[in-house]
């Protein structure tokens, strides 16, 4: 196959798709990554937030429903303190361009995801977007090949 040459003879580029960079990530996933780091950021303050709460009145939210996964709301205050300290962590190390916090960032907001979705009855409309949030946030991080590793 014979490949093409620019007037200067030197072999011609590829162009680069419509939504790519040229290292093979789409331009969402390349944004989307520093973004990424920003969302895990805000939602480990929120759930760093819900935790003290939680911790501090047990009164504060009510459980909408029966639902299979019941805790105290102390109990999930703990749970979502240590959730969100740790994300507020892993956010940090990805604005920072850290290797090893985007593949915990993906861990982090796999757990997110799964703590919001047994946080449904208390919480329903937050747990839903958070739950989209981590998503977006795992989409973002496995998609971006943009950077080379450090």
């Amino acid at each position: 196959m014979a490949q093409t040459a620019t007037p200067s003879g030197a072999p011609a580029s590829r162009p680069t798709p419509p939504g790519q960079s040229r290292g093979g990530s789409s331009g969402w996933a390349t944004g989307g990554t520093l973004f990424a780091g920003v969302l895990l950021f805000v939602d480990g303050v929120i759930a760093v937030l819900n935790g003290i709460v939680g911790i501090n009145k047990d009164n504060v939210y009510t459980r909408i429903g029966d639902y299979t996964y019941r805790f105290s709301v102390t109990s999930w205050g703990w749970i979502h303190l240590v959730i969100g300290i740790l994300l507020i962590l892993t956010g940090i190390g990805i604005l920072r361009g850290a290797l090893w916090a985007r593949f915990v960032g993906v861990g982090m907001a796999a757990v997110s995801i799964v703590a919001n979705f047994m946080w449904l009855p208390y919480q329903p409309i937050w747990a839903i977007i958070a739950v989209a949030l981590g998503v977006f946030v795992i989409w973002s991080l496995l998609t971006d090949r943009g950077r080379s590793a450090v």
